[in-house]
């Protein structure tokens, strides 16, 4: 570790936003969890707000990332969906972003970890510098996995370029068709160290199978076990050489996404298998990068945000125990749903805020969503928004000296979507099963409309629409004009 001390910035706070990756409301032992512990996002809540109605924007992955850092609400862009390791940025480059806002600030801006925005134009050479690439919408400095750890290509990408890649062994991708003479999980069962339990049977990267195939970049590939630290070295990088400036870095959390395979020191630790092993291996790396904010001494004036992209998910296409090992451990905690779903589960995530110099130290029931990073963003470093946004000012709350956040939400599932005004959620109806078929997940659809008093129901065991019928018509004409008035 760089031992040296850098400047405090007065002026201007460093911003370090941190997005685990289906990480669950009762993951956190802040939030509730008695079955794991998490002391250091323990930590960052301690020293700073924890949030009990943070939100995603978003029950997946894509669309909710895509929330964060356009400040827009994702449903409106037909093309943020679960995204493959191939398809495009899905960011018109012409948008202010939150990294773009912080640059005109003066920021130094990084992104790294986990990216599935998409990369390139369509039609991705591996092999050359890949244009769009995350410099496109903002991120000066970028070292990211294209989509996610079961989306081949299984490389890390740093500045649109593949890092190691042997020129002499090119990179193929392709999620139509195999390439001859590769093995796969489906037809190599053999080769596996890790099983599938469905889908995730294509190409196979370090004894795992994957979704798409790859042939070539053996040099590139990256190696499972070691990802986390090498995300976290990255981020070291990043802050050390930017810690006499400010920064803003995105770091996106790898964990705890399927396949689930941290570090070998982690194996066994929680007691839940892999999941609740990769739980603590993400706890581990936030420990490391607030370690080092003290040790360069930035951390009073370092404003550090957590939370999750979206809600959790036990048994999402791997065989690693995770639902034989849950024992009495609730990811979604008091919730219902979780991943994909349009109950609280989905989108109602850890939420945490802490800047040293300015945030005091407490709880929070203000409604406060990742989207609204943007226009509250702006606020703080006087930045004038050049463009319509769903984005919200909510600043005064995410610095504590306000009990008010946002009065309406729109949230997705995966097609659909709920309705949030004051302490009532509308879920219209919808077509799709009320379980998914493997995660075993409360979706949310339904024949009738839902509604739901969140603050006396917070489980959503008790539909009143029937109830409440003006209630259910004034909040359904309010989310339909929000559709309408979609892009």
């Amino acid at each position: 570790m760089v031992s040296c001390a850098g400047k405090q910035h007065t002026e201007q706070p460093n911003v370090l936003v941190i997005i685990a990756d289906d990480l669950g409301y009762g993951d956190v032992s802040c939030y509730g969890s008695t079955t794991i512990r998490t002391p250091n996002m323990d930590r960052l809540a301690n020293d700073g707000l924890r949030f009990t109605q943070g939100y995603s924007t978003s029950a997946t992955s894509t669309p909710s990332r895509y929330g964060l850092v356009t400040g827009r609400y994702p449903w409106k862009n037909k093309n943020a969906r679960i995204l493959p390791g191939d398809a495009p940025l899905i960011i018109d480059t012409s948008l202010q972003t939150l990294p773009k806002l912080m640059q005109e600030a003066g920021y130094a801006t990084g992104a790294i970890g986990k990216w599935h925005l998409g990369l390139g134009n369509g039609s991705i050479d591996w092999n050359t510098t890949i244009s769009p690439n995350p410099a496109a919408i903002g991120y000066a400095y970028s070292y990211i996995q294209a989509a996610t750890n079961d989306r081949v290509p299984c490389v890390y990408v740093e500045n649109g370029k593949v890092d190691r890649l042997d020129p002499k062994d090119p990179i193929y991708v392709s999620y139509k068709e195999n390439f001859e003479n590769e093995p796969t999980g489906k037809l190599n069962p053999e080769l596996l160290k890790l099983h599938p339990s469905h889908g995730h049977d294509m190409s196979i990267v370090n004894g795992i199978s994957r979704i798409g195939f790859m042939k070539g970049g053996q040099a590139a590939r990256w190696r499972d076990e070691t990802m986390a630290e090498t995300f976290v070295s990255k981020a070291k990088q990043f802050i050390s050489g930017h810690r006499d400036e400010p920064f803003f870095l995105y770091y996106g959390l790898h964990e705890p996404h399927v396949p689930r395979v941290p570090n070998e020191r982690f194996a066994g630790k929680s007691g839940m298998g892999p999941r609740g092993d990769a739980i603590l291996e993400a706890d581990w790396a936030v420990g490391e990068l607030l370690d080092y904010l003290d040790e360069l001494e930035l951390t009073e004036n370092t404003i550090v945000i957590f939370s999750s992209d979206n809600g959790p998910v036990v048994d999402d296409g791997y065989r690693d125990q995770a639902v034989e090992l849950l024992g009495e451990h609730r990811p979604a905690g008091p919730l219902r749903g979780g991943k994909y779903s349009l109950f609280e589960g989905g989108t109602r995530v850890p939420f945490i805020v802490r800047w040293p110099k300015v945030v005091k130290v407490g709880i929070s029931e203000a409604v406060v969503c990742q989207m609204d990073l943007l226009s509250s963003f702006a606020a703080l470093v006087d930045v004038p928004l050049k463009q319509d946004v769903d984005s919200q000012n909510i600043l005064e709350a995410l610095l504590g000296r306000s009990k008010t956040g946002r009065t309406e939400l729109v949230l997705e599932g995966i097609n659909d979507l709920a309705f949030r005004r004051g302490d009532w959620v509308l879920i219209p109806p919808s077509e799709g099963p009320a379980i998914t078929r493997y995660t075993h997940t409360d979706t949310g659809h339904a024949s009738e409309y839902q509604l739901y008093n969140l603050r006396t129901d917070l489980g959503q065991q008790h539909n009143l629409a029937l109830q409440e019928p003006e209630r259910v018509a004034s909040m359904k004409a309010a989310i339909t004009a929000c559709e309408e008035n979609g892009e």
